[in-house]
């Protein structure tokens, strides 16, 4: 999803804050001096690394200077004050819900200065997978300019470690969701549909490294079978000239895979024929892709070939011979989908590009060809003002609390005061009116570019299962699964995919884990076999989850549900139904919705619970057990 957009010549950074680098917008192919634009786009990286904190009190003062009259600030008692000390004294740190007033009547059609000082241009939705709660996050026409500017600095950090990629094209498999409005009539979508649709994406210039196989009429097609189906055939009639393939999310790319290898006999009739199937309705896709599509017997064999063999082991570097990266997020809960990454990709380097979420765009990986498991972004500082919050694990998950005292909203970090090791939840604060907003993720230092810190990715906070008093967050379940899966090696089995949910029908109640897997079923997989499994997970989990089972009896053993191929399937087509965007769209891995929960359970084929308490040893002397 790499885009590069109106680059302007670099000029060397002021006393105040480097600016971005961009070329002219109307520049001819022989005209575009790749060389000199990577160079500058390197060099603003250097510059606002170098001094982070400098940027960040100029943008701090930018954002306030702007919306200095706006209501939200005046109600916390700024009036004009720009410095960062006044700031942190006066504006509380908040969440969603302590802005939902503000939100509601912005959306009911209220056009006075709430939150910012410009007009609020559409909402962008955030979907929380526990409760599949739409949020919208307000924005502005000038966010557009941001997010293009940290797209435009992926391709040339990528350069630096795969040269040539101007020379080929780039299939990604992109899609937008049908927008709503809000009773005010504001338009309301998910942060990549708004992009996609945007001239910034729609008319951008000239660039080779937004060369895609995917026309723009099959990206912005509404219809997601249509635009998966053009899409994939773009990406196998451009297939030699193909130089890297991927999706925003993981998931999202193996879905595509997933489509090829139900619908290739398809795909291969419409190549060799060079007619597009029926199925494409939609009069821009099939104009699009007929520009693309010629008769190619040769070709259709070739693909034919490869996709009747048994094994789909390496297909992407089968079918793309020319593959030399899968670009697709694989850091938090998507490091479950390695495995088949690497299975499909035939070990292909797999690179997360960018950290961006609804609320704000925040940083890019500059080692892009490191592991997945040590995938760190820079937060790039022109983007938003940055805060952190510490969070503290100790021996258990992730614990934080929904409001902070005055005493916890002091303890908030500025970026250039990190530390090396440390985890935060990050806070930010937008030029689009949020300001010391907890975004809700948990970030880990790994590491410093020049003076600026670099940060691991560990997960959204408050994605847990809780019974009584355990908590067990999104990261301990997704490495107690991983550690329970080894289990089904021996059997030719793998973990397709999975989620949880407390059930506190029983008494005690007890997690439940929803597995939908992949089986060799001439090897059939004895229930002591799951009943191990769900030990496993139970003895990965932190002390107090233990305690509650072996000491307090307050949970219950663990069960381990195994469900129909195509659960998770029918999960995200639900998902979607409710409004959530495929393109964003993550299985959540706890989910406490009854009609899922309902879901789930209707295609449950078998289930196992653990046979006994896992190992628990208290941490310190039990009063009251003395001898």
């Amino acid at each position: 999803m790499q885009f590069l957009h109106l680059l302007q010549l670099y000029t060397p950074p002021s006393a105040t804050m480097p600016e971005a680098p961009k070329l002219p917008q109307h520049l001819s192919t022989n005209d575009y001096n790749l060389t000199l634009k990577n160079k500058k786009t390197l060099q603003f990286i250097e510059d606002v690394t170098s001094n982070p904190d400098q940027v960040q009190q100029r943008v701090l003062s930018e954002i306030l200077t702007q919306n200095a009259t706006v209501e939200y600030l005046k109600r916390h008692g700024l009036t004009g004050q720009i410095d960062r000390d006044t700031f942190k004294k006066l504006i509380p740190v908040i969440t969603y819900d302590d802005l939902l007033p503000d939100i509601t009547r912005i959306a009911n059609g209220d056009q006075s200065p709430i939150l910012s000082s410009r007009p609020i241009s559409e909402f962008l939705t955030r979907h929380d997978n526990i409760f599949w709660e739409r949020k919208l996050m307000p924005t502005i026409e000038d966010e557009l300019e941001r997010r293009s500017l940290l797209y435009s600095l992926l391709m040339p950090v990528m350069n630096q470690f795969v040269p040539g990629l101007d020379k080929g094209k780039g299939m990604y498999f992109l899609f937008i969701k049908s927008e709503s409005k809000t009773p005010g009539g504001l338009v309301a979508r998910p942060v990549l549909t708004s992009y996609y649709k945007s001239p910034h994406f729609k008319h951008r210039p000239y660039d080779p490294y937004t060369n895609y196989t995917s026309p723009n009429e099959s990206i912005l097609c509404p219809d997601s079978y249509q635009s998966m189906y053009s899409q994939m055939l773009c990406g196998l009639c451009l297939n030699e000239e193909v130089l890297r393939v991927g999706a925003v999310f993981a998931s999202g790319f193996i879905r595509a895979i997933q489509f090829l290898k139900k619908n290739w006999t398809l795909l291969c009739h419409d190549i060799r024929t060079g007619i597009l199937n029926s199925a494409i309705t939609d009069a821009s896709v099939r104009e699009a892709v007929m520009r693309v599509l010629k008769p190619d017997p040769k070709l259709a064999d070739f693909i034919e070939f490869e996709c009747s063999k048994k094994s789909w082991q390496g297909i992407i570097t089968r079918v793309w011979p020319n593959t030399k990266y899968i670009d697709v997020i694989v850091t938090g809960t998507m490091s479950q989908y390695i495995p088949t990454l690497d299975y499909y990709g035939n070990g292909l380097p797999l690179v997360c590009t960018m950290y961006a979420s609804s609320e704000c765009y925040f940083g890019v990986n500059l080692n892009p060809l490191c592991k997945p498991s040590e995938v760190s972004y820079t937060l790039i500082p022109t983007m938003g003002y940055f805060e952190f919050l510490p969070v503290h694990r100790e021996n258990g998950p992730i614990a934080m609390p929904k409001s902070l005292t005055e005493k916890e909203q002091q303890k908030l970090m500025d970026l250039a005061d990190v530390k090396m090791g440390q985890e935060y939840e990050l806070v930010v604060t937008t030029y689009a009116g949020l300001y010391r907003y907890r975004v809700g993720d948990v970030l880990r230092v790994a590491g410093f570019k020049n003076k600026s810190p670099q940060f691991n990715f560990i997960c959204r906070k408050n994605v847990a299962l809780s019974i009584d008093s355990d908590k067990t967050d999104e990261v301990e379940l997704h490495k107690a699964v991983e550690n329970a899966v080894n289990h089904l090696m021996p059997f030719d089995t793998t973990l397709t995919e999975y989620t949880s949910y407390a059930d506190t029908t029983t008494i005690p109640g007890h997690y439940v884990i929803i597995w939908e897997l992949s089986l060799n079923e001439t090897t059939p997989i004895p229930p002591s076999v799951f009943e191990d499994c769900c030990l496993t997970i139970e003895e990965s989990l932190n002390s107090v989850y233990r305690q509650g089972r072996a000491s307090d009896k307050s949970i219950g053993p663990l069960e381990i549900k195994i469900v129909e191929n195509g659960t998770f399937d029918k999960l995200m087509d639900y998902a979607i139904s409710l409004g959530a965007s495929i393109n964003q769209y993550k299985t959540p891995r706890c989910v406490k919705f009854a009609p899922i929960v309902e879901l789930l359970n209707s295609r449950v084929v078998s289930s196992y619970f653990s046979p006994k308490c896992p190992k628990w040893v208290p941490g310190h002397k039990q009063w009251g057990n003395v001898n």
